[in-house]
């Protein structure tokens, strides 16, 4: 029976072996809000909508027909995406307006990778 050969040195380790650092819990905590309110189809699409706006922000009144749902119900979907820091929100009377908030979702995605 033959031994394997030593390994002389961290160089000599296959890159799958090798562990990056790891992110501590509080980032992984603030991390999973943002992609847990990305883990609903609605919000993906709610979203969208908000993203792709010529104006930059959606009134939550616009928001409703275009994901058939009633009024309550998106801003419920809505609070989750704000309380993510995915998107804004300001209450112009009655109605609220929601604007992306694109650096929480970019920022989101590096800490993944870095």
């Amino acid at each position: 029976m033959t031994t394997p050969p030593a390994i002389e040195s961290a160089s000599d380790v296959a890159p799958c072996c090798v562990l990056g650092e790891t992110i501590d819990d509080a980032v992984a905590q603030d991390l999973a809000r943002v992609f847990k309110a990305l883990g609903d189809p609605t919000r993906v699409k709610l979203m969208s909508l908000i993203a792709g706006s010529s104006a930059g922000e959606m009134c939550v009144c616009d928001l409703t027909e275009p994901v058939g749902l009633s009024q309550p119900t998106v801003s419920h979907h809505m609070k989750l995406l704000v309380e993510a820091g995915l998107v804004e929100r300001e209450q112009r009377g009655r109605w609220a307006y929601y604007r992306p908030t694109i650096d929480t979702l970019a920022s989101a995605a590096k800490a993944l990778i870095a």
